[in-house]
């Protein structure tokens, strides 16, 4: 396999990663906000059923999307690691056939 080919891989490799960060970032501040929402909400109901006597149910939140967004981050953390060894080696190995040729 030719050395450009090697480098395209992890670069290719290490721009997925990286839109992989972005993804599981942005569903991180979802699910962050989206439970902050549903916190307020039941604040709100708890505040009114103080008033009118009603018993108050908490909203069921969803630490399961969470869970996953985080556990998407760190595989994409990994991800991108691997690719930039990829790349350093790649790049060490062409340096090498540099110094060899001259």
């Amino acid at each position: 396999m030719p050395i450009g080919d090697v480098l395209n891989t992890g670069l290719e490799g290490f721009n997925r990663a990286s839109q992989g960060v972005e993804r599981a970032t942005a569903e991180i501040n979802r699910a962050t906000v989206q439970t902050q929402t549903d916190e307020q909400q039941a604040q709100q109901r708890q505040l009114q059923a103080a008033s009118s006597d009603e018993a108050v149910t908490a909203p069921v939140s969803q630490p399961a999307k969470l869970n996953e967004a985080l556990v998407n981050l760190k595989v994409e953390e990994f991800n991108a690691k691997a690719n930039t060894q990829t790349i350093r080696t790649a790049d060490e190995v062409l340096g090498t056939l540099v110094d060899i040729k001259v």
